[in-house]
């Protein structure tokens, strides 16, 4: 195809109406719309993973909407009524199929290039960790935008009719909807089996920054989608009943050829990615080389944290911080050690702290570790919020409320301060042995810690 066949047949399809509308609607769910994608370590503009794997989540409806786009240019040739005149013209089938099909195709690809290219440009702006294992989860999506609108074409080329186009756009909408993995799991899990779920071209919403698809995923959904491809283009060039029905062997094909390569284990679907999860050091203080900009800010207050814990727990001490690797669902307890205090930068003691106040939320995380998930939306109990203020400020010498947290400052204050003033009126060595007996049932997660502070037992 030469540039004047192609600059005409952009000015008559809907390739570009598509394009823009794929663009368009993507920028403005991601820019306009807050949720997950625009906070936290998993902000679509974050890490170069979290826009492939943000602008792939997208496909959940971006995908029938190439698919939709494809079935209304499909019925062109039929709309205009000169499909007869076509077949009997002596240009191969294929020729006319390609001129169709290509410039939607290559507009949908070049639309999505934009997409993930509008977050990489922030990626590149910011401290980002720099490789390559993203752009197979993108060119994954790119070939899915492609496929699913030549499909498109070749079932509005078949079924002719002006229902076909909301029809497929519906069923593909709902046939994603279908396969898609539940989020709040450890990895993203399906209620289907899991290889059955792969068939989409959609991935789950990002949640721990760490996780990436597997090569055997990127092969997989690769065969699958040149099956798709090539079925519609047959579908696109076929003039008879017989030459339709032997187009959908491409797509029984590249069905089979994936089912055989995709993990039937979502464990081995979503895997967290070792590179960008190796440890950067710097004393016993470690973060992520994905987060390495974060080591300079964490090091001082971190070090500084660990000699104050060790002056309060003595040899009970964890003597390391690391920031925690390990997947877990929303309900898990946090990641724990007596030696070591793991932590997570989507926690929302550490989101914002700097100098003082980091160090004493690593305090709190490391003579107190919550037995619940914490994050921006998620705080813990009132009772834990409250422990760690009190184990802080008995190191520090000061009780002050957390920011960061669900739970107001005045709220943690009406349930830490009685308890405070029963701990401080305490001789010296009382308070640091039920500081220890505290740190014990928390690490544990048995017991009422508050009540071990109060004098109580931890059971």
């Amino acid at each position: 195809m030469n540039s004047r066949v192609l600059r005409t047949e952009l000015r008559r399809s809907v390739a570009l109406w598509a394009g823009a509308a794929v663009l368009v609607s993507a920028l403005a769910f991601l820019y306009l719309i807050p949720g997950p994608w625009s906070r936290g370590t998993v902000r679509w503009t974050d890490q170069w993973t979290s826009t492939a794997m943000w602008t792939r989540s997208l496909l959940v409806y971006l995908w029938p909407l190439a698919m939709g786009a494809g079935a209304l240019q499909g019925l062109r040739d039929h709309r205009s009524k000169v499909s007869e005149l076509l077949s009997s013209t002596p240009r191969p089938a294929w020729h006319r199929a390609a001129a169709l099909a290509a410039p939607t195709a290559l507009t949908l690809v070049a639309a999505f290039a934009l997409l993930v290219g509008a977050g990489g440009v922030r990626v590149l702006a910011g401290t980002a960790y720099p490789h390559l294992g993203w752009l197979p989860v993108s060119l994954v999506g790119a070939l899915a935008l492609a496929a699913g609108a030549v499909l498109g074409m070749g079932v509005g080329r078949a079924l002719p009719s002006p229902l076909t186009p909301p029809a497929l756009t519906v069923g593909a909408f709902v046939c994603v909807n279908l396969l898609r993995a539940f989020d709040d799991e450890a990895v993203p899990t399906p209620s289907v089996p899991n290889r059955l779920s792969l068939l989409s071209p959609a991935v789950s919403q990002m949640r721990q920054a760490l996780l990436t698809l597997s090569g055997p995923v990127h092969l997989g959904q690769t065969l699958w989608l040149l099956g798709l491809a090539a079925t519609g283009f047959a579908l696109l060039a076929a003039a008879t009943l017989r030459g339709r029905l032997l187009a959908l062997a491409p797509v029984l094909t590249g069905a089979v050829l994936a089912l055989l390569v995709l993990p039937s284990d979502p464990r081995h679907t979503y895997v967290v990615d070792e590179a960008a999860a190796a440890m950067v050091c710097e004393g016993p203080v470690c973060v992520t080389k994905a987060h390495r900009a974060r080591l300079d800010d964490i090091a001082g207050p971190g070090r500084k944290a660990l000699a104050l814990m060790k002056e309060a727990l003595g040899d009970r001490a964890p003597d390391r911080i690391r920031e925690s690797t390990e997947p877990r669902a929303l309900g898990d307890t946090p990641q724990r050690s007596r030696t070591t205090v793991f932590v997570e930068f989507d926690d929302g003691l550490l989101a914002g702290a700097r100098g003082q106040e980091l160090t004493r939320a690593l305090l709190a995380e490391g003579m107190a570790p919550s037995c619940f998930p914490r994050s921006e939306n998620e705080s813990g109990t009132l009772a834990d919020i409250a422990t760690q203020s009190i184990a802080a400020g008995w190191v520090l010498g000061e009780l002050e409320p957390f920011d960061g947290t669900a739970h107001k400052p005045g709220d943690q204050r009406e349930i830490a301060r009685p308890v405070w003033d029963k701990l401080e009126a305490q001789p010296r060595a009382e308070q640091r042995s039920r500081i220890a007996a505290m740190h014990e049932a928390a690490l544990t997660c048995k017991g009422d810690t508050l009540a071990v502070l109060s004098g109580g037992t931890s059971r």
